[in-house]
């Protein structure tokens, strides 16, 4: 289970000068701007790590989506059925 962030921590990891207020970023979340969105958790909204932001007007949507994708899991489920399937004698 991967460690999720409150919005400060993400907020100090991806804005290293000038970091939007508490309130924008909580604006943020209620308004689904992140992906993958935010989940509130009691009080507080949290994100997992390589969280972005997006704007929804923005033409590149899309493809910031696509890049914000990580296919190591992908990847690793199919090295998992792969390896599964050589032991026990298939093709």
């Amino acid at each position: 289970m991967t460690q999720k962030l409150t919005l400060e921590e993400w907020c100090n990891e991806i804005y290293p000068g000038k970091k939007p207020s508490r309130q924008t970023l909580q604006r943020w979340a209620r308004n689904g701007n992140f992906y993958p969105a935010a989940e509130k958790e009691g009080r507080e909204y949290r994100l997992t790590p390589g969280t972005i932001y997006i704007n929804p007007k923005d033409l590149n949507l899309g493809r910031k989506i696509k890049e914000a994708r990580s296919i190591e899991p992908a990847r690793a489920a199919f090295m998992e059925k792969v390896i599964n399937d050589t032991a026990k004698g298939g093709v």
